[in-house]
């Protein structure tokens, strides 16, 4: 599944099927500095992605998950 398919990271969080590791890999990916807005760092946007988004949606994303996941993460 690509950037492609989600218009928000919280998107990615919600998802019903995929796994969390699956979640955590994509959004880790999203939050990469690699995925930074030029001139604009407060802004991600992976190369399939429609629209950048904050990186705090990013971030408030995967502390979604950990609360999901009950903060139990190795």
């Amino acid at each position: 599944m690509s950037f492609s398919h989600f218009r928000h990271p919280l998107d990615v969080s919600r998802h019903p099927s995929l796994e969390p590791e699956v979640k955590r890999a994509i959004l880790a990916s999203w939050a990469s500095d690699a995925s930074a807005v030029p001139d604009n760092p407060g802004l991600r946007q992976p190369s399939k992605a429609h629209r950048p988004s904050a990186v705090d949606d990013v971030f408030a994303a995967l502390r979604s998950l950990d609360r999901n996941d009950g903060g139990t993460r190795g």
